[in-house]
């Protein structure tokens, strides 16, 4: 086993430990995938808890980063995001955020698996490592030259599929997993009708914030369960910043969510089912829409 290798196992291993993950082929994938290959060249910029702690640039809307002093991959294998493209608030996420997601997906060997938003494919190749090749991902990226650049780095995968679009695209099989990567105000049908029985959807549901500009939201990161075609378990996984999606946001509905979030934790922590049938809102509704509605009940 070579040093970096030997640092990615212990990576894997203090993410495990810190998330609490309980999928070992999850922990596995993060220690074979080489994160630094699926980054810009280093040095790199980085956010830790700290830095959200210290605040946010007022001139340019985005957190501040800091920079590793050198370009030895072992900078980037601890449970900071690092930068994509610092300019835009755009990065490759926190380990100990992602790998929770990750983790509330159950992926098992010859899973089907959609990714929206892949980035530069890190997260991508995790999920891909986790299922195997007798498995399938589809990964889908807004940014013509992120997805170029994804599509290299997941060539050694061909049961990788990545895509250019904003994941409103059609699709014709079914997945077993679908995360989508970017903050959005509504799960799209497409979305659900794609889960087989059984299938999961982990999605950041988001409110924009006017302080820091509409590119990153706040919001609920939220699991929904097909354990029925008209009615989805759902389960709140935590609270989230994260940039937001491009091309999959009703303004409307942001600001019906960001009133919805700002009852608090009490409420939305009661959130138990997403609800698709047609029905009038009711008290135990706690973001009525039109084509869709999480419930208390």
């Amino acid at each position: 086993m070579t040093d970096l290798a030997a640092y990615r196992r212990f990576f894997a291993e203090e993410i495990e430990t810190v998330a609490n993950l309980r999928t070992a082929a999850l922990v596995d994938a993060l220690a074979a995938v080489p994160r630094e290959q699926f980054l810009p060249p280093g040095p790199w910029a980085m956010l830790a808890d700290a830095d959200f702690v210290a605040g946010l640039n007022p001139a340019a809307g985005v957190p501040r980063t800091r920079r590793t002093v050198d370009a030895d991959p072992r900078r980037v294998y601890h449970n900071v995001a690092v930068a994509i493209d610092a300019e835009r608030a755009l990065f490759n996420g926190q380990p100990g955020t992602l790998a929770v997601w990750l983790d509330a997906l159950a992926l098992t060997p010859g899973a089907r698996v959609l990714h929206i938003g892949c980035g530069l494919g890190y997260y991508t190749a995790v999920m891909a490592q986790a299922v195997g090749p007798g498995g399938r991902v589809v990964a889908v990226e807004v940014d013509a030259a992120l997805a170029a650049a994804a599509r290299r780095n997941l060539a050694s995968m061909p049961w990788v599929d990545v895509r250019h679009g904003d994941g409103s695209e059609p699709l014709t099989t079914s997945f077993d997993a679908v995360l989508v990567n970017a903050g959005v105000t509504h799960p799209l049908d497409g979305w659900l009708d794609a889960l087989a029985p059984g299938g999961r959807l982990l999605m950041p549901l988001t409110a924009t914030v006017p302080t820091i500009g509409s590119s990153i939201g706040k919001g609920l990161a939220l699991l929904a369960t097909a354990a029925d075609p008209a009615v989805l378990d759902v389960r709140i996984v935590g609270f989230v910043a994260v940039y937001s999606a491009i091309g999959l946001r009703d303004a409307e509905i942001n600001g019906r969510l960001g009133k919805a979030l700002m009852a608090g934790p009490a409420q939305w922590q009661s959130v138990t089912r997403l609800r698709r049938e047609a029905h009038d809102a009711a008290p135990e509704c706690w973001l009525h829409e039109r084509t869709f509605c999480l419930s208390r009940a």
